[in-house]
Order: C-alpha cells, then sequence, then structure tokens
C-alpha cells in the first residue's frame, strides 16, 4: 500500500506522555517528543470498513493529522476486526515482535479481550494522552471497562454507542417496547421483524440485549459464562427465540446479513422496527432520503446495551508514536464534535462537556442531533455489555440452533 510522506511544523505540546518501553510500559517523557517522533511515521488504522460514513470521517481524520503532525494514516478497511487480530498473532508466532504491520485497530469486546489475555497489545499509553483529560470517567464508566474487561490504559475511547430501536410512526405509531412485547406483536404482525444473522454484531446484540429481559438473573451477564449453569440460565431466552422465529421475516428462513440490511427492509416497507448501535442512525437516513421522515427513534423499558468504541496499539506496531498522536487526535473536542454531528457521523461524545472551554463547549452546543435522535436524557442510562464469553457461546449457539445459508 503506496503512502507519501509529507513535513509538517510539530505543535509544543509539553505533556506528560510515553516513548516505549522493552516492556511495552510507557516512561513519563514530554507530548513533544511523542510528536516530534511520530513525524513522517505511516500509521496504518486497521478499522471495519463497511459504513461509508465512518469511512469519510477516517478520512477526514487523517488529513487533520497529516497536515498538523506530519503523520500519514492509511485506513485498512476490514469486514471483521478479527482479520487484523488474527495477523498479530499470526507476526508474533512468527517471531515478528518488531515493525508489524498493524499500528491501529478499532476494537472492541471479545478481540480486546484475547489480545490482552495474549500479551499483544502495546501500553498503557490511553490515559497518558493530553485529551484524556476531557474524557468523562466517571459519568461513561465504560470508557474504562470494554465489555467488563479493564482497559488498563492499553486502548482509547473515540466514541459512545447505544442501542436505538426505530420505527415509522406512520405505520406503527406505538411500538412495542420490549423484548416480551415484541414477541407478543409479532404473534398479531407475523413477518413484520426481523434482526441480523449472527455473528454479525447486531445480531448478536439483539441476542444480548433480550438475555438481558428474559434471564432470571442477568447480572450473570457481567461474568464468564459458567458451563455448569448456562443451559439453565439460557433457557428461557431460547425459548422466547423458539417462539418467535416462525413470526418473523421470511417466516425465519432467512435473516438480513448487516445492520444496513435490515434498514433497507425497514425502508422497503417490509417490517415495521429496526435497530442500530449509532444513536443518529434514524437522523442520517431520514437527512439521506433513506427513510422517510415520520421515523422515530426509541428505547426499550429498562435500558439498553450500551458501550463504548476503541482503538489499541499492537505490542509489535511499527508507528506507535503515530498512533497514540492519531488516538488524542480522535478524542479531542473537535474531532468528538464532528463525530456527534449526525450529518457526518452521529457517535455521541466520550468527554465531559463541563471540561471543556467556551469554545469547545460551543462546538457541541450548536449541534443539531437530528429529528430522530434521542437525548442523553431519553437514552437513559445504557445497559452494561455482558462478558466477551457470552458474545462466543450465544452465537456459537444461535447458529447450531438457528443458522441458515445466506
Amino acid at each position: 500500500m503506496h503512502k507519501s510522506v509529507f513535513a509538517a511544523v510539530v505543535p509544543l505540546f509539553l505533556f506528560h506522555a510515553a516513548t516505549a518501553a522493552a516492556d511495552h510500559h510507557i516512561d513519563v517523557e514530554h507530548w513533544s517528543a511523542i510528536e516530534s517522533k511520530a513525524t513522517g511515521q505511516e500509521v496504518y488504522f486497521h478499522a471495519w470498513g463497511g459504513d461509508p460514513r465512518r469511512n469519510a470521517y477516517i478520512e477526514w481524520a487523517a488529513e487533520q493529522i497529516l497536515n498538523r503532525s506530519g503523520v500519514v494514516v492509511t485506513h485498512v478497511k476490514l469486514a471483521d476486526t478479527a482479520e487484523a487480530v488474527s495477523q498479530v498473532v499470526s507476526e508474533k508466532a512468527a517471531g515478528r515482535d518488531e515493525d508489524g504491520s498493524v499500528d491501529l485497530i478499532w476494537i472492541n469486546g471479545a478481540n480486546f479481550a484475547s489480545m490482552k489475555e495474549q500479551d499483544l497489545l502495546y501500553g498503557p499509553w490511553a490515559e497518558e494522552l493530553p485529551n484524556w483529560q476531557y474524557v468523562d470517567v466517571e459519568g461513561k464508566p465504560t470508557v474504562q471497562s470494554d465489555f467488563t474487561v479493564p482497559t488498563d490504559g492499553l486502548e482509547a475511547p473515540w466514541g459512545m454507542a447505544q442501542l436505538i430501536f426505530y420505527h415509522d410512526t406512520e405505520t406503527l405509531p406505538d411500538p412495542p417496547k420490549s423484548i416480551v412485547a415484541i414477541g407478543e406483536w409479532l404473534e398479531e404482525n407475523p413477518g413484520r421483524f426481523t434482526y441480523p444473522q449472527p455473528p454479525d454484531f447486531h445480531g448478536l446484540t439483539f441476542l444480548k440485549q433480550a438475555a438481558y429481559e428474559l434471564m432470571q438473573d442477568p447480572s450473570v451477564l457481567q461474568e464468564p459464562v459458567d458451563p455448569d449453569r448456562y443451559e439453565d440460565l439460557t433457557a428461557p431466552l431460547w425459548a422466547w427465540l423458539d417462539g418467535v422465529t416462525p413470526n418473523l421475516w421470511r417466516s425465519g428462513r432467512a435473516y438480513p446479513s448487516t445492520g444496513t440490511q435490515m434498514k433497507q427492509l425497514l425502508a422497503d416497507g417490509e417490517i415495521e422496527i429496526a435497530f442500530s448501535f449509532n444513536q443518529s442512525e434514524a437522523s442520517a437516513a431520514i437527512a439521506a432520503g433513506e427513510l422517510p421522515d415520520t421515523v422515530r427513534s426509541y428505547v426499550l423499558e429498562g435500558g439498553t446495551i450500551g458501550n463504548a468504541n476503541f482503538v489499541a496499539i499492537p505490542y509489535n506496531a511499527s508507528a506507535r508514536e503515530g498512533a497514540m498522536v492519531f488516538a488524542n487526535f480522535l478524542m479531542s473536542p473537535e474531532a468528538q464534535a464532528r463525530a456527534q454531528d449526525p450529518e457526518v457521523l452521529g457517535n455521541f461524545t466520550v468527554l465531559d462537556l463541563d471540561k471543556l472551554n467556551e469554545t469547545h463547549r460551543a462546538r457541541f452546543d450548536s449541534l443539531e442531533l437530528g429529528v430522530a435522535t434521542l437525548t442523553p436524557e431519553e437514552l437513559g442510562q445504557a445497559l452494561q455489555e455482558p462478558h466477551p464469553s457470552w458474545m462466543d457461546r450465544l452465537s456459537e449457539d444461535w447458529i447450531s440452533r438457528y443458522g441458515v445459508s445466506q
């Protein structure tokens, strides 16, 4: 992959940050030294490439950091984050402990837990970045906990996400607002709801949301799966799915493969409820002419699952300093405000707005969230993501029970 390297004037910040040590920990140095070393580095950012709006945002951020710090960022578009993880695993097995091909990964959940457990991550570094001072640690605890696994400074947050449902008020003015209610509604309206086929992330998120409501003791979701109790704990979930599957779109004999395809089914009038892990999904689709302006968002009673998006640096990255500079920019008030703009991306910020100065705060205050976007108050407190082991086990079991060839 060809990339040109440009020179740029390096801003002179005096901030305690990092230079790499042999044990992948950080020695305290001036942030200006990190930026100086980052100038001219080529950062290969491995991130899911399935969303054109997010791809455009990453391209914008790369242009900004190139002009400001001389760091060249190339977005390596993935179909699945596991591709980048496998690359790092392969390089470690081959003894390639320096000059790795992956510099930064958009990572969450099971992939982060796996890399952390195998000591495949560089750091800690995230909480030494200059813009960490603005992060809302108290109000958004998931910025330091990824699917219950402590981040320990090994990854930096760059966006908040929460599961929302959306519907057309013209055809469905009063949508069902619980998992049980969705099942009851489907009995009267067969074929009008579906979810992406696991292991798609949205499909798995729906399973976890259903587990929260249907399992007798949902607190166990915060712990690793107990093989001895798993069958009894999940019995209500599979019983519910057994009951609703014949009433799903195409009688459960086919499923959309992605959230984007599910959204298209709603636009085409084939289903009446869709959902997304982007709080501004419906507003953005309305603005783009993809959905009618009568579509609105809502959350289920009792709350919906939420998490933070993170970036992490592999242990053998060849451009660690450049990756840190880029991650720091992604957490900046400027980049966070642009990401929260529903016309750009619609990601809610990881920052505490009360920590910002008037100029930075004004960027957020001037944003129109969109006609179908819920306010933070309307979204309410998000449910914590289950432990990563639940995602793996639920995915395996769903595929064995209901999986179909696409």
